[in-house]
């Protein structure tokens, strides 16, 4: 097994920085922790909170992609929701939709249920797995360099793509978004398709 690399990423800052550059792109953060990061990066309507759904958040950012193929897609998991839906990485590769990034905020451990070590602190290579299933362009990012390397991979790069970033388990205060699901779908709706969301 290969040496483990330090950590030294802060993940409210590295979401910061991934939003930063958005523009009109499609958000879907996974439940917990990416969600409070995105709020704590500003509430923004073309963002997608995950409440609960663990596992499901790359499979709703596929679905979005593949219907809103001019808009860029990011999913931002977290590495337990991506284990958990780690045979949606399958399906994506199958789709090959070349506007979707998975970007995962990897901290190497189950932050909803008490800090336990996931299988990323064991060694399970999640950038592998994307790959072998078919993802286009891939990067496991450990510094500030190598995460602004990555910007392109996630702006400009056709996909699917995938990120995982390494951030440390430094606690952050939570920044909660809205919690009633069907306004924050109809918001998400409207900003997405405008007056067509009312047809």
């Amino acid at each position: 097994m290969a040496t483990k690399r330090e950590i030294t990423l802060e993940r409210r800052e590295v979401v910061a920085r991934i939003l930063r550059d958005r523009g009109g792109a499609l958000v879907v953060p996974g439940l917990g922790a990416p969600t409070w990061d995105c709020a704590a990066a500003g509430d923004h309507p073309l963002t997608f909170q995950m409440w609960g759904a663990m596992g499901g958040t790359t499979m709703i950012a596929l679905g979005l992609a593949l219907a809103q193929r001019e808009r860029r897609v990011i999913a931002l998991p977290g590495d337990g929701d991506m284990l958990m839906g780690i045979g949606s990485l399958a399906t994506i590769g199958t789709q090959g939709p070349p506007n979707l990034v998975v970007a995962v905020i990897d901290n190497e451990r189950y932050g909803e249920t008490g800090m336990q070590e996931t299988h990323t602190a064991r060694g399970v290579d999640l950038e592998g797995i994307a790959r072998a299933s078919g993802f286009r362009h891939g990067a496991t990012v450990y510094t500030q360099d190598e995460l602004e390397a990555a910007m392109p991979l996630i702006y400009r790069t056709e996909g699917p793509v995938f990120v995982n970033i390494k951030v440390t388990t430094q606690p952050v205060p939570n920044v909660l978004p809205p919690r009633d699901g069907a306004w924050l779908k109809h918001r998400f709706r409207q900003a997405l398709l405008g007056e067509r969301a009312f047809d």
